[in-house]
């Protein structure tokens, strides 16, 4: 393989191989201080990270509000604390090595609020900040506030133009790198267009080339792009490096530091991950994001599967073919179903399915008691830790901080499942019922011979694999 030499990024030289953020109390302060220990750029997850406790526990965040705006001023303090936490632990770790990244999502509930007041409370240990999940126009704004270079996550050359045009031209000086995340294989939330296919992956070098092409035209020659999404071996990326056409390049790796001991993910997770198979890591469209997300094939999934398939349109009068009665609620509340529909529904009804739940999209679905329950609750629960959320209908912005919508029992609640998979680590039950995020490629720690097995890496062990292109 062709020698990996250290590329200019953020105001100094480092290795060009970076850890991809994730969230929740996934990328922490130990996992990021030992990739930048090892002369890469680490990187935390500023959303809602851990704070501890003097005995070092992870602190619960356990909500007291009575309302979702109560609620939501508490987390935005937990994500606060935690993220000043992590940056203190990453900075601590690396010995002053590498570089110091904290990811956000700009889609997240109280984005900048959060992202300031983690700058503001660890000031000088934090070299960059990476945002993707949305168009963070006001990144820059932040960035130059705080001194520190700034990272947007882009699919296209089309979405870079818009955010430099109307913002980051002003803060070019700050710009570190434009990360390229892959919308087909990178796991998370992920930046497919409407004009584009979930089915259908494109090459990732002709975007990659041609958003190189209009960073030329912009002056930002030398600046850096961060590949991310389907890296795993080097050698498998020869022609990325040193290529002339595409000017300096680094490559984020999120998947494989999930397999490492610093890790903070369970044992259970681990030993998971090693037995995953081509396909069971798929696209979905289930986030209350709205966005496509790349997560496992667990019971989790199928679950919301289950929901939409078991799923009928309805109206509030009879019209059409819709003229079957079907009472809806406590109080029956007459909907008319076709038919067809009403058929399915008795099926539905036989195996259990007996509560109706209303979408947005004037359809009904249908789940057990105890799974209707459980959604009632967990919207009622809503912290407000998106800045809209199809799930509960909260939206961060006033008067009303609704988004106008009805709640989609359809998705789920986001922040219960990703702290409950961080956390519950002595239950493999939690592994199989919460939300699993990962890249497409992470079938590929099961034939992979450096976990032969079983073996899980340290972070530097991992870093020295890398850099060998294997």
């Amino acid at each position: 393989m062709k020698a990996l030499n250290v590329i200019r990024m953020g105001g100094t030289e480092v290795l060009p191989i970076i850890e991809g953020g994730k969230g929740v109390a996934v990328s922490n302060g130990l996992t990021c201080g030992a990739w930048a220990s090892a002369g890469g750029a680490g990187t935390f997850s500023a959303v809602n990270p851990d704070s501890f406790d003097a005995e070092g526990y992870p602190i619960p965040p356990v909500y007291h509000g009575k309302t979702r705006r109560d609620r939501h001023e508490e987390l935005v303090a937990f994500a606060i604390e935690g993220g000043i936490t992590q940056a203190r632990q990453a900075h601590e770790v690396s010995g002053g090595r590498g570089r110091i990244h904290a990811n956000l999502l700009w889609e997240m509930g109280g984005a900048e609020r959060v992202i300031t007041g983690v700058l503001e409370g660890a000031r000088g240990l934090i070299n960059g900040i990476t945002c993707g999940a949305g168009m963070p126009y006001r990144l820059s704004d932040i960035a130059a506030r705080f001194g520190v270079h700034y990272y947007p996550i882009v699919s296209s050359a089309r979405a870079f133009n818009a955010l430099w045009k109307r913002a980051y031209s002003k803060a070019a000086a700050l710009l570190g790198g434009v990360v390229y995340e892959d919308p087909w294989l990178a796991g998370g939330h992920n930046g497919l267009s409407n004009g584009e296919q979930p089915d259908k992956p494109e090459d990732p070098f002709p975007r990659v080339l041609a958003l190189r092409k209009l960073m030329r035209t912009f002056g930002l020659d030398q600046t850096p792009i961060i590949m991310a999404g389907g890296v795993w071996w080097l050698e498998e990326w020869q022609d990325w490096i040193d290529n002339p056409e595409l000017g300096p390049i680094a490559f984020q790796f999120g998947t494989r530091p999930l397999l490492t001991q610093e890790s903070p993910i369970s044992p259970g997770w681990k030993q998971r991950l090693l037995t995953l198979k081509p396909g069971d890591v798929f696209l979905n469209r289930f986030s209350p994001t709205g966005f496509y997300s790349s997560a496992v094939n667990n019971g989790f999934i199928q679950e919301l599967r289950g929901r939409s398939e078991r799923q009928v349109a309805y109206t509030t009068e009879p019209l059409g073919e819709h003229v079957e009665t079907y009472g809806v609620g406590p109080r029956k509340r007459p909907v008319y179903l076709t038919a067809g529909d009403l058929a399915h529904v008795r099926a539905w009804e036989y195996e259990g399915y007996t509560e109706a739940l209303r979408t947005p999209d004037t359809t009904l679905i249908f789940v057990d008691p105890e799974r209707a329950a459980e959604i009632v609750a967990d919207q009622v629960a809503c912290m407000g830790c998106l800045s809209t959320c199809r799930f509960s209908n909260w939206s961060q912005e006033e008067p009303d901080f609704s988004n106008g919508k009805k709640a989609d029992p359809r998705s789920f609640c986001i922040q219960k499942t990703l702290q409950d998979i961080a956390h519950n680590r002595d239950n493999d039950v939690a592994l199989d019922n919460n939300l699993m995020f990962a890249g497409h490629n992470a079938f590929r720690f099961g034939s992979d011979p450096f976990y032969s097995n079983g073996y899980v890496p340290s972070v530097r062990e991992l870093v020295e694999r890398i850099l060998s292109g294997r």
